[in-house]
């Protein structure tokens, strides 16, 4: 089956490469949906690429220290971005192992390629691609990372089946990304632009766990990492202007939506 872009695809890759254009940092416009590089990874982990690097970031956690790479791995990145946790995880598994990053924007790709190009890292590559039909070799990747952007996809269902069709027997997932406990708001939950804002995507953890269960995999451990008041409020703030934010109860938001460590595993 051939992917085709959905609403929600275009709006996403939209914003996206409109960031990467003014090398915006993060989900959101102006304010951002998450912490900054320097708080969402450790410091001996950021010391792996020069200074400076690490100042383009979309993620809401660290997957490279929840995958515990090892040298000689063969790693994926599931919405790989401008590549910064592909860079971090091609220093982790070194030059026996191997990185691929896919993503859906050319701009990111493009990005990525010329950073990887600048910094000399030449055991990752980049290939453009939808995380709902990967572009990558069933049974050939030893550890799947992704970081806030499972819940970007419309059809989480089959980005996890893909997850695991590509995933060797006995690998594992480790992502970082956003989920509920409890209902969003409807009119969040409508608004395309909130998608891109890495808050409408989110669905329950129990749903999210059931997906993964359903096509296969097994010792799934999900750990909540709970949001400031303050990010959540200005991830709301980036919402589009179709939305009467005066219905939104922002209590409602600030108990439902938080970002979790969530690993998991193909069985051998």
């Amino acid at each position: 089956m051939t992917q085709s872009p959905t609403p929600i695809h275009e709006v996403v890759r939209e914003h996206y490469a409109e960031r990467i254009k003014n090398n915006a940092s993060c989900c959101g416009g102006t304010s951002d949906c998450c912490d900054s590089e320097s708080s969402l990874y450790p410091t001996d982990l950021l010391a792996t690429l020069p200074e400076g690097e690490s100042t383009v970031s979309y993620g809401c956690g660290d997957p490279i220290t929840l995958a515990a790479l090892q040298p000689g791995q063969t790693v994926l990145d599931l919405g790989s971005g401008a590549g910064l946790d592909c860079f971090f995880a091609a220093k982790k598994v070194g030059e026996t192992g191997h990185v691929i990053g896919v993503d859906m924007t050319p701009e990111m790709i493009e990005r990525a390629r010329s950073s990887a190009q600048r910094l000399n890292i030449q055991n990752v590559e980049f290939r453009q691609g939808y995380l709902e039909e990967l572009p990558v070799e069933s049974n050939t990747v030893d550890v799947i990372i992704s970081n806030c952007v499972i819940n970007l996809a419309p059809d989480k269902s089959r980005v996890f089946a893909e997850a695991f069709r590509v995933l060797k027997p006995g690998g594992k997932l480790a992502v970082s990304d956003i989920v509920t406990d409890g209902p969003l708001p409807e009119a969040i939950k409508k608004s395309l632009s909130a998608w891109a804002g890495c808050v409408a995507g989110a669905v329950e953890v129990k749903d999210y766990i059931g997906k993964m269960e359903t096509v296969g995999f097994t010792n799934i451990s999900i750990t909540p990492v709970y949001f400031e008041k303050e990010t959540v409020d200005s991830a709301i703030a980036e919402l589009d202007h179709g939305i009467e934010l005066k219905t939104v109860s922002r209590d409602d938001v600030y108990k439902a939506v938080y970002s979790a460590k969530i690993t998991a595993y193909k069985r051998a």
